[in-house]
């Protein structure tokens, strides 16, 4: 944990500069609003008590990531099977009135957890092949397939859409 109130300083500094960015990202590796919320706030938690060794050693925005990867990783390996609801979903069309990004965001949820991560880190954390093939811990070719898989069902999934090809990977 950190010891000294300027680390502190600096630990609270950074969340205030990156919060919003953050939980862009964790929710949309999530899906879910208040999903990402929770990955995010566990995964501050998380770089907090290795915050030291963290901003002096390292990247404390790869560790942040990395973390919320692993953390989203977690959940939908240990959910995946079984999903219990009160009520069914709405079966209601989410393009009736919503926005370009509310649609991209709702094929978004439609990708497998994997495309997903892939997605988000490539096109809206603008990382390289490379950066997402080692946050996700496998090879760059398979980061190739799975944001060309990706894309290809975002096409499909927008094709109804009013929707040009520059706005689906913004």
């Amino acid at each position: 944990m950190s010891e000294t109130p300027t680390a502190d300083a600096a630990y609270a500094s950074f969340v205030a500069a990156n919060w919003e960015r953050y939980l862009r990202v964790a929710r949309l590796l999530t899906g879910d609003l208040h999903r990402g919320e929770e990955l995010l706030q566990d995964s501050l938690v998380k770089l907090y008590v290795r915050w030291r060794r963290t901003s002096i050693r390292g990247d404390p925005h790869a560790y942040l990531r990395r973390t919320l990867i692993n953390g989203n990783i977690s959940w939908w390996r240990r959910w995946r099977r079984e999903q219990l609801v009160a009520q069914p979903p709405d079966h209601q069309d989410p393009r009736a009135g919503a926005e370009p990004q509310d649609q991209v965001q709702h094929a978004l949820r439609q990708l497998p957890p994997g495309q997903r991560a892939v997605v988000v880190l490539r096109h809206y954390e603008d990382l390289t092949e490379r950066e997402v093939a080692a946050l996700l811990r496998c090879t760059v070719g398979t980061v190739k397939s799975q944001n060309a898989r990706a894309l290809a069902k975002l096409r499909e999934l927008l094709a109804d859409y009013d929707i040009t090809a520059k706005e689906v990977t913004r």
